[in-house]
């Protein structure tokens, strides 16, 4: 059964070099000259220039999506390169986007893109979705896929689901309006944020996201041709150390606050209030600028709580390092009214760990705002950023 996106107009004949191009795809029943002029006619936003944009965006303009649209924030890094292969190594500190616009038109000059160098927010999301047919999800953060989600919802456009953790992956197509669930069906409620570490947390190894972002755009090119048996009310989920597949059965939840029968969101929200990610728990803290000050005070004590790789790359000199995972088999290495600053990449770990610590007694303890990346933009550029 197919299930195709809406009204995606005819753009009229094909040129010499298109069916040359095209010329093994056109072969397939399923696309012929009527469907690759659906896919030449169509307009996809992939949110996300990163792991899961990279191949979902190189393998939809390699198909030959007429626009493709991105929108993307950040700039190329090192650390992003074993992944995202829609940028190389001349591209480090280069906007993402830009980079992805010189890639794809190196590899398709038949197609548009538009590049958008902005994060999705509830200011402007409607803006963006509203102008394109279907919408990739190659984000990586939980507010914007509730965002996008909920837009996609009110402007019945798909949203082609991604998400990748180490060694696993999954994906899914959410469109009530063509019968199935949306992402909220699955995920009523986000998790607490420290039960989803971030990429730089726990690690991925780079194929998956190839993986699951390829399946992304074989979806929404099947969604584009109305052909195949779409993910619609599946979920699929990779597991690439076993390499095993299974599938799961979504359906639409009568009583979702967006999708359901009587809807109660029915315009954005503060995304980062509703999924914890604007607060952290009430712990004190110490700027890093106060911190280099009192680095020349004696008895101070310097906890790092990050992961023994992240702690090679870059670390404050003098810093001990007890994993967030082995704090509570430490606790007597926190030593009771000793002045003590916790600290981790961004903050967060350090600041829930600190919590625990409280729990047990423990105080003098101190949250280095902005963890790591704080002290390496503001105090010591020379450490490595990962």
């Amino acid at each position: 059964m197919g299930y195709t996106a809406n009204a995606v107009t005819d753009s009229g004949s094909l040129q010499s070099e298109e069916w040359q191009r095209y010329a093994r795809q056109l072969n397939l029943r399923e696309v012929g000259e009527a469907g690759q002029r659906k896919l030449k006619s169509a307009r996809v936003l992939c949110l996300g220039a990163g792991g899961l944009g990279s191949p979902a965006a190189l393998y939809l303009a390699a198909a030959g999506i007429g626009t493709l649209g991105l929108i993307d924030a950040d700039e190329v890094d090192l650390t992003n390169l074993h992944r995202q292969l829609l940028h190389g190594t001349a591209d480090v500190g280069t906007p993402k986007v830009i980079s992805a616009q010189r890639r794809l038109g190196a590899l398709n000059d038949q197609i548009k893109v538009e590049i958008h160098r902005a994060r999705l927010t509830a200011e402007n999301a409607i803006e963006f979705i509203k102008g394109y047919d279907i919408v990739v999800d190659g984000s990586d953060n939980l507010a914007t896929r509730y965002l996008s989600n909920d837009v996609c919802v009110w402007q019945k456009k798909p949203n082609i689901y991604g998400s990748v953790h180490q060694w696993e992956g999954q994906a899914s197509v959410f469109a009530p309006h063509l019968g199935g669930p949306c992402y909220r069906c699955l995920f009523p409620e986000p998790p607490p944020p420290e039960a989803i570490p971030s990429c730089a947390e726990a690690g991925v190894v780079g194929v998956m996201p190839g993986i699951i972002g390829t399946l992304q755009a074989l979806e929404t090119i099947k969604l584009i041709l109305g052909v195949g048996d779409s993910l619609l009310g599946r979920l699929l989920h990779i597991d690439a150390l076993s390499l095993r597949f299974r599938e799961f059965r979504v359906r639409k939840d009568p009583a979702c606050p967006v999708c359901g029968d009587s809807p109660r969101i029915t315009a954005p929200i503060d995304y980062e209030q509703f999924c914890g990610t604007a607060s952290l728990p009430a712990v004190q803290s110490v700027s890093v600028d106060k911190l280099r000050d009192w680095l020349a005070e004696p008895g101070l004590d310097l906890i790092d709580v990050r992961e023994p790789f992240e702690y090679e790359i870059a670390h404050i000199a003098g810093s001990r390092l007890i994993p967030m995972g082995q704090v509570a088999a430490n606790t007597s290495e926190f030593a009771k009214g000793r002045k003590t600053v916790v600290m981790c990449k961004t903050g967060v770990r350090s600041a829930h760990a600190i919590e625990f610590l409280q729990e047990q007694g423990l105080t003098e303890l101190w949250n280095l705002e902005g963890g790591i990346e704080a002290w390496r933009r503001q105090i010591d550029p020379s450490l490595r950023k990962y």
